[in-house]
């Protein structure tokens, strides 16, 4: 059958729309996409720990060259290290990366700093389909405070910032244009992992479905558990009459409802518990009725399975999958495989943020990265040491 036969059409996995009281473009239907994948991805357990685990190795063990890695870049006193460190996460969370970047009067780089890559927004593509201009909101949700204000989203709170572009007569041109170095705003280096001028779809994106799913099993479980009913059974008893201490107390002033024990016979601690119930038949003498509970784990057993397996596929992460449910064992050379493999699916990310520090250097005021190697270090498994037997 061909695509256009399909009668079910798959959506665009993320709107792009116009928003023309900021002339950018939004992330989303609701330009927040960024945020609401953060969301899912931390109201998941698997997901939160796949998406660590690819982060870390990205990250490796940082630069090779730790003199370089050691270098302070912005009047924070944050260093390159640091300054990787958080990219690294971003690019494993979004697939794309954001650093500011100021200039001195001679147009060259004296200062980098971190931009969380969810707070920027491309500008509308101009005739010539060029971006000029990078959008950032420290809170594109409208709900950060500062100073007890809410920092609403419109143009007196949006920084709009130029692009990257490092040619010395483009920078000059540009600190002319601001009035002079001190209302110049910089540029930003903005890093996609879906190529110029295009909003990145990183890897969580192909399991939202299953990393919800997985939040609404731990719902599921956790209902199950703290607040599903588990008495061992109900005393029936005639209206007026009260079980207590094995004896019947007769009163006719108070009803003891149903409605007021609910609480007490809910949850883990109360399990086990006796249900009394009052009703308005004749019977003569008490009665124990059994109860059943239902207990909901057997029934997603299945569900979370391969819910859990597509998103650990998602990420690339196999090996620990198969760890996780003994398909193979915990030993020491298939750990080193594993680390081995992995550090070949994150080669393309490393890659793409060696290539950005490389452009941002090759324009720093001073030379601090003397060997030239922008490499990363790839994270090794070390095996426990052990001890030798002497006796």
């Amino acid at each position: 059958m061909q695509v256009k036969e399909l009668k079910k059409k798959a959506k665009q996995r993320i709107d792009i729309s116009y928003l023309r009281q900021l002339n950018i473009q939004g992330y989303g239907d609701d330009n927040l996409y960024p945020q609401n994948l953060h969301n899912i991805i931390a109201a998941s357990s698997t997901g939160s720990e796949c998406n660590e685990r690819y982060a870390n190795f990205i990250e490796g063990n940082g630069f090779l060259d730790t003199v370089f890695s050691k270098v302070e870049v912005n009047r924070r006193g944050d260093t390159i290290d640091d300054i990787h460190a958080l990219v690294c996460s971003d690019v494993a969370e979004y697939d794309g990366l954001a650093i500011h970047i100021n200039y001195n009067m001679l147009g060259e780089i004296v200062e980098m700093n971190h931009i969380p890559f969810e707070n920027c927004r491309l500008l509308e593509e101009d005739s010539f389909g060029h971006v000029g201009q990078i959008a950032i909101h420290p809170d594109w949700t409208g709900k950060k405070t500062r100073g007890g204000t809410v920092v609403k989203v419109n143009k007196e709170t949006v920084d709009f910032i130029d692009v990257f572009s490092p040619i010395k007569s483009v920078v000059l041109a540009q600190i002319e244009a601001a009035g002079g170095i001190d209302n110049y705003k910089g540029q930003v280096l903005y890093v996609s992992g879906a190529g110029r001028n295009a909003y990145p779809r990183p890897k969580a994106d192909r399991v939202v479905t299953e990393m919800s799913t997985d939040e609404g099993l731990s719902n599921v479980k956790y209902r199950n558990v703290r607040c599903n009913f588990l008495p061992a059974g109900m005393i029936v008893t005639k209206k007026g009459q009260r079980v207590n201490d094995g004896e019947e107390d007769s009163d006719d002033d108070e009803d003891f409802g149903f409605s007021d024990t609910i609480q007490s016979l809910q949850g883990d601690t109360n399990a086990g518990k006796i249900l009394e119930v009052t009703i308005e038949n004749d019977e003569e003498k008490p009665e124990f009725v059994e109860l059943k509970t239902s207990n909901y784990d057997k029934t997603f057993t299945v569900t979370e399975a391969s819910t859990i397996e597509h998103i650990y596929s998602a990420f690339g992460q196999e090996p620990w999958y198969c760890i996780r449910i003994g398909k193979v064992g915990f030993s020491g050379d298939i750990l080193e495989d594993a680390f081995e493999y992995y550090n070949s699916i994150v080669s393309k990310q490393q890659r793409m943020i060696e290539r950005s520090f490389t452009k941002l250097f090759e324009f720093w005021h001073e030379p601090v990265n003397l060997s030239g190697n922008y490499s990363v270090e790839p994270l090794k498994y070390i095996r426990n040491a052990t001890t030798p037997n002497n006796g």
